[in-house]
């Protein structure tokens, strides 16, 4: 085998190689990397230039010259900074004039032996090039990477082809020629991969955009939340993956595991979708379509009225009223009011809900319902308040009753079954474990599978603390105003102690002051206390190993 010939096999050789390490690797710029050096080295090219077609023009995207030690754009590259070259011109013709610009729109490849002899092509900026570096741009190989679909993906141009024995410049041979053709149509297939993934990845994320400007107009308080429990989420996901010490000392957060929680978190509520607006937003324990606080209001009302006209029959059933008698009937009416006035304002109060309620207040809730009869439309006679409305008004904790948290707590549900009906690929086949353990604890107490902190994944025990210091601090829900970051980290301490979140992200939330980045970019400046980090309860601000 004459050496000629044996150098081609090589190159056939090196050709088939780089033609699978294109097919396994995922980076888009290494892949970009790999076109521009394989090209080089399979034509012994000097310099090599790669555009990417976008909106109608071709884009510098890498640019290499070895003898002049150029690495522009790429991996390890300088940003470039070229003006694009159009691949239509303004009268809508193509653009012919620059070599590059010509190949793509004829789909065919140029290969110019010396381009100063050429008069087609305009090769002013080659020119300009050479006379700044002190260069000369002789031959060209300009190859258009086309795909199946006859769409150009960009342009692969080669400059100066080295005699491998002499090192002069030289034309492109044929073999030359060939073998980069070949090369293109491997790397447009490739790029049109990368391509379509990342549209279909586009398309997934316009989809959960869809979904959260759905639940927008159902609900804005959903929709806030949505919006903010990533930011919290990737903010602590960066500030464990910088731990060097401690339990989560080996905790790295990939590429993959980011893109995956960042569309966890995004997608983590979307279960409420299905869940009734009127529970969702519901800011009042009577509220449902309307806050039937206006019915308990109108019975107060009723009772006055009842009142008043049993004073003037008393009057009436007298023969001989005293002449005092309005002073005194205006004087017991008046207690009268002022007694139920507290009562109303009483059940007011326990209708807006809170952070906890007395057991007297809630025994007191059932007496008034039980202890004001009033008459109702149909004229019979009723108690203040009906089984529902008072055990409604005597929730401890909040506005929602048992069966409405079951129903809120249902979204989790259904938001599980609603990523797991997605046929997700393989690099993004945990967003279904990451966005399902939000509500899980680590002692195994939370829903809807009860896992324990040994079952939940490090990115899904992130998303738990995400949630909940979002809702705390959230200005917007309808039940609650925002609390300060020392209200927030104190009830999230005691989270930690009673074994609810997971401690070692705890002390990195804290330690890593995400809190204070999240606080001083979202929430209000009377919200942002500089909280006393050594005052949180639970709080280990030392890192061991053990």
């Amino acid at each position: 085998m004459n050496s000629k010939r044996a150098n081609l096999v090589q190159r056939l050789e090196r050709l088939v190689a780089v033609g699978i390490e294109l097919s396994v690797e995922r980076d888009t710029d290494r892949t970009l990397g790999h076109i521009v050096e394989a090209a080089m080295e399979l034509t012994h090219a000097d310099g090599c230039t790669l555009y990417l077609a976008r909106d109608g023009q071709l884009d510098f995207e890498i640019i290499r010259n070895t003898s002049l030690a150029i690495r522009l754009g790429g991996p390890a590259g300088e940003r470039l900074t070229l003006k694009p070259l159009p691949l239509k011109l303004a009268d809508g013709s193509a653009n012919l004039n620059a070599v590059a610009t010509a190949a793509a729109n004829r789909r065919q490849t140029i290969n110019l032996a010396d381009v100063y002899a050429v008069t087609e092509y305009d090769f002013a900026g080659a020119r300009a090039f050479d006379q700044a570096n002190g260069y000369r741009s002789q031959s060209f190989l300009t190859v258009p990477l086309v795909d199946h679909e006859d769409e150009i993906m960009g342009v692969l141009q080669l400059i100066n082809a080295l005699d491998p024995d002499t090192g002069a410049v030289i034309a492109f041979d044929r073999d030359s020629q060939y073998l980069v053709e070949s090369l293109a149509s491997q790397a447009a297939m490739v790029l049109n991969k990368r391509q379509l993934i990342e549209r279909l990845e586009a398309l997934f994320i316009a989809f959960i955009k869809v979904i959260n400007a759905a639940l927008d107009e159902k609900s804005p308080y959903t929709h806030g939340h949505c919006q903010r429990v990533p930011i919290i989420t990737m903010m602590l996901a960066e500030a464990a993956s910088r731990t060097a010490a401690g339990p989560l000392k080996d905790f790295v957060l990939t590429e993959t595991m980011r893109r995956e929680l960042e569309l966890a978190a995004l997608m983590h509520d979307c279960g409420k979708i299905t869940t009734p607006v009127h529970v969702v937003d519901k800011s009042t324990k009577l509220e449902t379509l309307f806050d039937r606080i206006a019915l308990v209001d109108t019975r107060f009302e009723v009772l006055k009225r009842d009142a008043r006209i049993r004073e003037l029959e008393a009057r009436l059933d007298q023969a001989a009223p005293d002449a005092s008698w309005r002073e005194e009937l205006a004087a017991r009416q008046a207690e009268t009011e002022a007694e139920l006035d507290a009562e109303r304002d009483f059940l007011r109060r326990a209708n807006l809900g809170g952070e906890a309620m007395s057991a007297e207040d809630v025994a007191r809730v059932h007496a008034l319902g039980e202890g004001h009869r009033w008459r109702n439309p149909d004229g019979r006679e009723a108690p203040l308040l009906d089984q529902e409305e008072a055990a409604m008004l005597a929730i401890t904790y909040g506005t929602l009753s048992e069966a409405e948290r079951a129903v809120i707590n249902r979204h989790i549900n259904i938001t599980i079954e609603m990523l797991e009906a997605l046929p997700w690929p393989k690099h993004l086949r945990h967003v279904t474990e990451y966005a399902g353990g939000h509500h899980e604890r680590m002692d195994g107490k939370g829903y809807p599978r009860g896992l324990t902190g040994d079952q939940m994944s490090i990115p899904a025990r992130i998303m738990a603390i995400a949630d909940v210091f979002e809702a705390l601090t959230a200005r917007d829900r309808p039940y609650k105003p925002g609390k300060t970051l020392s209200e927030t980290l104190t009830i999230l301490g005691r989270m930690k102690l009673d074994q609810h979140i997971d401690p070692d992200l705890f002390d990195v939330f804290i330690r890593e002051r995400v809190y204070a980045d999240y606080a001083g970019r979202y929430l209000e400046p009377e919200q942002n206390d500089d909280p006393d980090t050594r005052s949180i309860p639970g709080y280990n601000a030392h890192v061991t190993d053990d």
